[in-house]
């Protein structure tokens, strides 16, 4: 029956916000965008994007912004990094790429959403790549790991047929605070408070399709600002409790934290799954 559905679900495109500036991660690598910044010698983007390939989200669009150059070398190039290459020098022929990686199954699409736009703008702009025919999508951001199982979520969104899915975790206070009702509605989102309690947005979603209708053409479109909240609100914002690991990247003590589990082989994004 798994397969079944993760056979129904693979079409479903995961929405990365890429574009912000990263920062409070000032001093690990300075000019680097955030999701660029290496753990355990990839990109945490690298390591998001895995963890969805393995439960059989492998089509990608990432919202670009600052430094998006650095994005499409990575890619454009990941496939000769990754193999084993041949470059015959003195007949002037095309690299001969003779080991593949499962990353050439991914689908790696890379939009600019500008310099400057905020979140729910970003989302916007990356629309244009989502078929009228998806009926979900989904959204995350390009700088925390879990060992989330994916494919749950979206089971959850389907049974529950609200407009939206937020994936709630327990974490340190500085993150958003959701109050979940004891059925699973969200009736409050409130981006960052100054103390926060209990469950908060782990940053993982699950749209329908009409909640593109309710994206402004506005670049200063906070997608955790007035989309959400008025979601809440309507009560049309479910959330999915993950009782697992998960963890942002937000400071270079965050990348430490995240290296050294990496180092001493216990990084639970990359070893186990949580039910």
């Amino acid at each position: 029956m798994r397969q079944l559905e993760l056979e129904r679900w693979e079409p479903l495109k995961v929405v990365i916000l890429c574009g912000g500036y990263g920062t409070r991660l000032a001093g690990v690598q300075s000019d680097m965008p955030k999701p660029m910044v290496p753990v355990g010698g990839r990109p945490i983007l690298w390591h998001i994007m895995n963890g969805f390939a393995r439960e059989g989200f492998r089509d990608f669009v990432l919202c670009l912004g600052y430094r998006s150059d650095v994005f499409k070398q990575y890619f454009l190039n990941l496939s000769s990094m990754l193999g084993d290459v041949t470059i015959d020098l003195a007949r002037g022929q095309s690299p001969t790429l003779h080991r593949t990686s499962t990353e050439t199954n991914w689908c790696v699409t890379m939009a600019e959403t500008g310099y400057e736009s905020m979140t729910g703008y970003r989302v916007r702009r990356a629309a244009q790549y989502i078929p009228e025919e998806d009926d979900l999508f989904a959204v995350t951001y390009g700088d925390g790991v879990t060992d989330l199982d994916f494919n749950r979520v979206v089971e959850f969104h389907r049974s529950h047929g609200r407009i939206a899915t937020v994936t709630a975790v327990h974490p340190p206070a500085r993150f958003g605070e959701l109050t979940i009702s004891d059925r699973g509605s969200v009736g409050e989102f409130n981006e960052k408070p100054q103390a926060a309690g209990g469950w908060i947005s782990g940053g993982f979603f699950v749209f329908s399709r009409s909640f593109l209708d309710r994206l402004g053409d506005d670049p200063e479109l906070m997608l955790e600002q007035e989309p959400l909240q008025r979601l809440a609100a309507d009560g049309e914002l479910m959330a999915y409790r993950h009782h697992g690991f998960w963890y942002c990247m937000d400071t270079p003590r965050d990348h430490a934290t995240l290296e050294s589990l990496w180092n001493t082989g216990r990084a639970p994004w990359m070893t186990s799954r949580q039910e």
